[in-house]
């Protein structure tokens, strides 16, 4: 967050708590914030560190080119971005990085929707008939309608959750590491 609170006196229903607010509640919640969003990004890039170059053939697909470049290069940025937003340190440029690379992935989402269905017709009658194969959840979400429901709450998670990393990453971006921040604390400037 900037040096300035968003909280003035005038406009409080209880002015006393100004200084709470200011000091306390927004540095510690802007610093959770940036630990919630740095802390995703950590952990969903952890496989992408330990198998860099699984991701060549999907970046190429999406006309990002070489795949053996861009794939480390993602991954790096993932896991290593999502430390140092979680530290504070190169904020800005780190979390705006981040942030383009999220607002692609709901891109993609948006325009590579998984699909109407797991099963064809074929598929649905031959597990109706040996639903034994299934457990009873795989029987309440593929048998009534060959998974239709189930990708469509699978693409609507995957839409809403790239849209808040990416407006997570896209605000740290816009505000910086905020008061507890390496930014802000040990090097004392931000870009």
């Amino acid at each position: 967050m900037t040096g300035k609170s968003f909280c003035a006196e005038k406009r409080l229903f209880l002015p006393f708590m100004a200084g709470f607010y200011a000091n306390v509640a927004q540095p510690v919640g802007w610093a959770a914030f940036r630990l919630i969003i740095g802390g995703h990004l950590v952990v969903a890039g952890w496989p992408k560190i330990l198998a860099p170059l699984a991701q060549a053939g999907f970046v190429e697909s999406i006309g990002l080119y070489p795949g053996w470049l861009f794939s480390p290069v993602l991954a790096a940025l993932q896991f290593v971005g999502g430390l140092l937003i979680c530290l504070g340190l190169l904020t800005r440029p780190v979390a705006f990085a981040n942030a383009v690379m999220l607002l692609v992935t709901l891109w993609f989402h948006a325009v590579h929707p998984y699909g109407e269905a797991f099963l064809t017709a074929e598929g649905l009658r031959f597990l109706s008939n040996a639903s034994h194969y299934l457990t009873q959840a795989g029987q309440q979400r593929l048998l009534v309608d060959g998974g239709h429901a189930f990708l469509m709450e699978v693409q609507e998670k995957a839409v809403f959750n790239s849209t808040f990393w990416a407006a997570g990453a896209g605000l740290i971006a816009a505000f910086g590491g905020g008061p507890f921040s390496i930014d802000r604390l040990v090097i004392r400037r931000e870009f």
